[in-house]
């Protein structure tokens, strides 16, 4: 069955250390996700992205939708084993893609009709259609689909929008209770934009509607940062504390770190396998760009501290070679790097909060981060 317990609180700040059970394995949190869009986290086998330390990995229920399609995936009875990934997994529900990829969309209270950006076919994606392709993809941790809204946007037009994703939550809690065995979790989605009064509004009714846990979105599409932790700040505190607290899309690891200190559990996002993807590493120090000249004879590893595949046997000049020449292996080394720094740093701060010494990792991890002369 899901569960989720905290087991150690920070006294200086809101961050907290939890156990997350599912189906397929328990989750310590707080837990990054890597992005696994086609069933695949880019570039990695599900065996080297397990020994990256990835325990739970996030899946697109609208590319897998649309290809390979859920008929192919039941052949396989879900995800997991049409991957290989027998271990934890969460899938979206699709509403941020076709909010972003999308030709044509138009939505409803029904639901969401669009274009596919594969083929131009049509289809309609409604709460419970979400819940159907989700249950065939047979994910661990399910999401309500919900309306993503623009910003900036009016307030009046935020409020419509939340409206209907509540409505929806409503939806799909009902065809989750239908169709979805024990055992397996819904999220609700707290929507509002960028005001507070829509935010504790959406946060009353999705607690009385009740989920097994409660995600924060609507973040990182484009307003200032200060404006996004604000939010967060506003946001996190107010959810049960008793269920887990997942920021949706966030960031960089200053993200997680600041994120972390108000009391979220998970999060995921594409930074670390795009940015590897672009010859972008990320270090204790800060980015160190691999296509610079300067590391054309450099023997080191990227980072010397790091125990990663990649930095226990590659220079940084073999590195940067492989990335220059666009030879495949860049792409692979480089990303097993990059989702290892992400998933240890998640590890370092569970560890420092179970210690009692978050707020000590904290100013720790900013010290260190001096630009890298890159």
């Amino acid at each position: 069955m899901f569960d989720f317990k905290v087991v150690s609180e920070s006294q200086e700040t809101l961050a907290r250390a939890g156990l997350m059970n599912t189906l397929h394995g328990t989750v310590e949190t707080p837990v990054f996700m890597p992005v696994g869009t086609l069933a695949t986290v880019k570039s990695l086998s599900p065996e080297e992205l397990w020994d990256t330390g990835a325990r739970i990995i996030l899946g697109n229920t609208y590319h897998l939708y649309l290809r390979p399609g859920c008929e192919v995936i039941h052949c396989f009875s879900g995800l997991h084993k049409f991957m290989n990934w027998n271990h934890p997994i969460l899938t979206d529900s699709g509403g941020f893609q076709i909010f972003s990829l999308a030709k044509l969309s138009k939505i409803s209270e029904k639901g969401v009709t669009f274009q596919s950006h594969i083929d131009g076919s049509s289809h309609l994606l409604t709460p419970e259609k979400a819940i159907e392709i989700q249950n065939d993809l047979d994910s661990d941790i399910l999401m309500c689909l919900d309306d993503c809204i623009r910003y900036p946007e009016n307030k009046s037009n935020v409020k419509d929008s939340l409206d209907l994703t509540l409505s929806w939550a409503r939806r799909s809690k009902a065809a989750w209770e239908y169709k979805i065995q024990k055992g397996k979790a819904l999220f609700g989605i707290v929507q509002g934009g960028m005001f507070k009064d829509l935010r504790e509004k959406a946060i009353h009714e999705l607690m009385e509607i009740g989920f097994n846990g409660y995600a924060v979105g609507g973040l990182s599409v484009g307003e200032p940062k200060d404006m996004m932790f604000e939010i967060s700040e506003f946001t996190l505190p107010r959810l049960q504390d008793t269920k887990p607290k997942y920021v949706m899309g966030a960031g960089t690891p200053e993200d997680l770190v600041e994120l972390v200190a108000l009391g979220a559990d998970m999060f995921d996002c594409v930074l670390p396998t795009r940015n590897a993807r672009n010859g972008q590493m990320f270090t204790s120090w800060g980015t160190l760009n691999i296509c610079n000249s300067r590391f054309k004879n450099d023997t080191d590893p990227i980072e010397k501290e790091c125990s990663c595949y990649t930095c226990r046997n590659y220079s940084r000049a073999y590195l940067r070679h492989l990335y220059m020449a666009k030879e495949l292996l860049a792409y692979r080394l480089n990303t097993i790097h990059n989702v290892y720094y992400y998933l240890s740093l998640m590890k370092k701060m569970r560890k420092a909060i179970c210690r009692g010494e978050f707020l000590a990792f904290k100013k720790n991890f900013y010290k260190k981060r001096v630009p890298f002369e890159t």
